[in-house]
C-alpha cells in the first residue's frame, strides 16, 4: 500500500449534495503516483461530481482533497491544478482549425513554450496531422487531440472522465495504448473513469469501485478477484437431496436442476468436505467443475442496485 507521500490523490470524507441527492457521499480514495487508477461505477454514481471536486470545479460540504500531498484550497488551488491535466466529457475544439492552430491558441494563454506542441502532439500521434482542419478528424482523432491539450502544461498528474465514450473498436484501442504509456513512458499519474470495468482491465494498477457516491471497493483487480466465492457444478444422482444435505451443512445452494447442483464454495477444501458429505450420504457424483465469474460479473453484483439515475445533477454542476 503506498505511503501518503507516494499519493497523488487522496481524498477523506468527501461529501457533496444537489437538492436532496447525496452526489458524494463521505469518499475516501489513495491514488499512487505513477500509477493508472480506474475510477469505477454505474452511471451517475458519483463519478463526474467525484471529478469535478478534484479539479475545483465545484467545492465540497464536508471531506478533505490532497493533491501530491497538499491540501486543496483557495489558496493552493491555483498552484495545484497547474500540475494537472484533464480531459472531462468532450473535449472543446474548434473544428474550422487545424490540430496545431488549436494547441497555439492554449499554448499562448497559459505563455507555456512553443515547442510543447510538437512534442504533446508526438505523444498523441497526431505529428502528421498537425496541419489538417479538425471537422475533417475521426472521432478518434479528436479525443487524441484533446488528450494532446491536457498535455500541453505537462502535467504530473491526468484526469480522464469516460476518454473512451463514443469511440469506434479502433480508436478505443488507440486511447488504451496511450494510457498504459503515459505513467512509464512519461511519469504521469493517469485518474482514470468509466462505467465499464472490461474497458480499463487491461490498463488500471488499482481500482475505486463507486455507487450512490460511496466507495465499495479499492484495491487491484486480483484483490477484486479474492472478492469471489466459487460456483461450483456438482452433478449427483439425487439433486433435491444433495441441495438438502448441502444447505443443512451451511453452504449456499443457489441452483438445483435434474442433473445436479449449484453451490458457492469457498475453495479446494470446501470442495472436497462438500464432495465428502455427498457421498457419506450415499450419492453417487459424477462430475464437480468450478464456473469462474468474470470481473465484469464480479462489478456488477458490487454495484447492483446502486445506479443513480437523477436528472439534474450534472446540469446543476454546469
Amino acid at each position: 500500500m503506498s505511503v501518503v507521500g507516494d499519493l497523488a490523490v487522496e481524498t477523506v470524507g468527501l461529501t457533496r449534495h444537489f437538492g436532496d441527492v447525496c452526489a458524494v457521499d463521505g469518499l475516501s480514495l489513495r491514488v499512487g503516483r505513477g500509477s493508472v487508477y480506474a475510477f469505477l461505477g454505474p452511471n451517475g454514481a458519483g463519478k463526474t461530481t467525484t471529478i469535478r471536486l478534484l479539479l475545483g470545479l465545484a467545492r465540497p460540504e464536508r471531506g478533505e482533497i490532497r493533491i501530491f500531498d497538499q491540501a486543496l484550497s483557495l489558496s493552493t488551488r491555483q498552484p495545484l491544478l497547474r500540475q494537472i491535466g484533464a480531459m472531462v466529457e468532450a473535449p472543446a475544439l474548434y473544428a474550422h482549425l487545424t490540430a496545431n492552430e488549436n494547441l497555439r491558441i492554449t499554448q499562448g494563454l497559459i505563455a507555456l513554450d512553443p515547442s510543447r506542441i510538437t512534442r504533446v502532439l508526438q505523444i498523441v500521434r497526431l505529428e502528421r496531422d498537425a496541419h489538417r482542419l479538425v471537422q475533417t478528424y475521426s472521432q478518434g482523432m479528436r479525443q487524441r487531440l484533446g488528450l494532446a491539450l491536457a498535455l500541453l502544461a505537462d502535467p504530473e498528474l491526468l484526469i480522464l472522465d469516460e476518454p473512451t465514450n463514443g469511440l469506434d473498436p479502433a480508436g478505443i484501442l488507440e486511447i488504451r495504448d496511450l494510457i498504459r504509456r503515459f505513467p512509464k513512458d512519461h511519469g504521469i499519474t493517469v485518474f482514470l473513469s468509466s462505467h465499464l470495468l472490461a474497458e480499463v482491465e487491461q490498463l488500471a494498477d488499482r481500482v475505486g469501485i463507486i455507487g450512490r457516491g460511496r466507495l465499495l471497493f479499492e484495491g487491484t483487480l486480483q484483490d477484486l478477484r479474492q472478492r469471489e466465492r466459487a460456483r461450483v457444478v456438482i452433478e449427483v444422482d439425487r439433486p433435491p437431496m444433495a441441495s438438502a444435505i448441502l444447505r443443512q451443512a451451511g453452504w449456499i445452494v443457489e441452483d438445483v436442476d435434474k442433473s445436479g447442483v449449484i453451490v458457492e464454495l469457498s475453495g479446494r477444501i470446501d470442495i472436497a468436505r462438500a464432495a465428502a458429505a455427498l457421498v457419506e450420504a450415499g450419492l453417487s457424483l459424477y462430475q464437480i467443475r468450478t464456473m469462474r465469474r468474470s470481473l465484469e460479473d464480479l462489478f456488477l453484483d458490487l454495484t447492483r442496485g446502486a445506479d443513480l439515475t437523477s436528472p439534474g445533477i450534472e446540469e446543476a454542476l454546469r
